[in-house]
């Protein structure tokens, strides 16, 4: 019977655990897509139905705050239909709100489609989950951090391809109010084809397909029933609510900062649009490497079968974290600010790696649903760090309290720290 890979081979997609790597953080990297398209085309948007500050700021937490929810949803969804089938709902579902944006024609419409496109950030937990069941411990974390990094990628490839998009139907002979619609048609319709490519070329684990082997009666890793089953189990286990700290603390930041830098840099030292754009830019090319380098250097900690390696290093690299957002916060000039903010940069993305090379080891019962609720952290970090802005109203005063909170949320990273019974059966799995 097929079993975890114990490698990664980058350039096969001849085995099951290969192929579900490649397709996982390319349907990710759709998925993000998607998610961030209309983010570069607010300004034209704007215009066209007159939008308010306040109205864009609803906008921007719905986008973000709808995730919490289908997050925590879709882990134990994974766990009960198994992630080809539901990476493959997912996409399907997901592209009607992305195909629907392009037929707003108010604030409120725009609103309801914005929010329901954000259930396309729940991508992230299915991928992760797909990946978990695929490898084995001793490559686990670099395959999870490696797809996660690669997947993230499409947000930053949204920010670039759609604008172009949108000029390229301009060129056509189109207005603008026309070209940005037509523009958010193209990232549903590469949702659409690649559920299709998701369902016949993956599966669920190296064994087959989930409802395949529970009709042969064979025990499925991750849960038997899945479902509500799944995530009261997960929910009942402290080091997830830990890890849902310290993911909301690493990703949190990150996509805050996604949404802040530009105008910071723009505000804070005048800046062109354009500089901005290609300082804020370079904090997410970092998810192309520091994402996986954060997984890959949690397996070679762990390499000895020591899991406690795995968060005393997501400690470490969390303390590096809030340093280096205090150091961005008062970075006197651009050049300080940007060399900053890329050193924070690297731990923020690592740590983001390091906490899904955790994951896979917190409850093997329930990984749908530990995967869904640290997941989910995330997206509550972001939308409490806007809401920490919308306060203080002031970014630079807001960068200084989210480091010092960072810092202090390392300590969570301490406290998950394994029993030894646990360790010892991680070191013989990993022998």
């Amino acid at each position: 019977m097929a079993s975890k890979a114990t490698s990664i081979k980058l350039f096969s997609i001849s085995t099951p655990q290969m192929r579900a790597f490649h397709l996982t953080w390319m349907a990710f990297f759709v998925c993000f897509f998607a998610w961030f398209a209309c983010a570069p085309l607010m300004p034209v948007i704007k215009g066209e139905f007159g939008l308010t500050v306040a109205q864009i700021a609803n906008i921007n937490i719905a986008a973000v705050a709808v995730t919490i929810v289908v997050r925590l949803i879709i882990g134990p969804l994974c766990d009960h239909f198994g992630p080809r089938k539901a990476y493959t709902g997912l996409l399907l579902l997901g592209s009607i709100p992305v195909i629907g944006v392009a037929f707003a024609q108010s604030y409120e419409s725009f609103l309801f489609f914005r929010l329901a496109i954000g259930a396309a950030g729940a991508s992230f937990v299915i991928t992760q989950y797909h990946t978990s069941v695929m490898f084995a411990p001793k490559v686990v974390g670099t395959a999870n951090a490696a797809a996660a990094g690669w997947g993230n990628a499409g947000g930053g490839a949204a920010q670039a391809a759609m604008p172009l998009l949108m000029a390229a139907m301009v060129m056509l002979g189109v207005g603008e109010g026309f070209g940005w619609r037509a523009a958010l048609i193209v990232p549903g319709v590469l949702m659409i084809i690649m559920a299709g490519v998701y369902y016949r070329y993956t599966q669920d684990c190296p064994q087959g397909n989930f409802s395949d082997l529970r009709a042969a009666g064979i025990a499925i890793e991750g849960g038997k029933k899945g479902g509500w089953d799944s995530f009261k189990l997960a929910a009942s286990n402290y080091r997830v609510w830990l890890l849902f700290i310290t993911y909301g603390a690493c990703f949190g930041i990150e996509i805050f900062i996604h949404n802040i830098a530009a105008t910071y840099y723009v505000d804070h030292f005048k800046l062109t649009l354009a500089q901005a754009g290609m300082a804020a830019g370079s904090f997410g090319l970092l998810a192309l490497f520091a994402r996986a380098l954060g997984g890959w250097v949690s397996d070679k900690f762990a390499a000895n079968g020591n899991l406690n390696n795995r968060v005393t290093l997501l400690f470490v690299l969390m303390l590096g974290e809030g340093a280096g957002l205090l150091m961005f916060a008062h970075a006197g000039n651009a050049a300080l600010a940007i060399a900053a903010m890329l050193f924070f940069g690297l731990f923020t993305h690592m740590a983001c790696g390091a906490t899904y090379a955790v994951v896979p080891f917190v409850d093997k019962r329930a990984l749908g649903g530990v995967a869904g609720i640290i997941g989910a952290g995330g997206n509550v970090g972001a939308v409490a760090a806007g809401f920490l802005m919308k306060g203080t109203g002031d970014v630079q005063q807001t960068l200084s309290i989210l480091g010092v909170l960072v810092a202090i949320s390392a300590l969570c990273a301490l406290a998950a720290r394994f029993s030894s019974a646990a360790v010892e059966e991680t070191a013989i799995a990993t022998a």
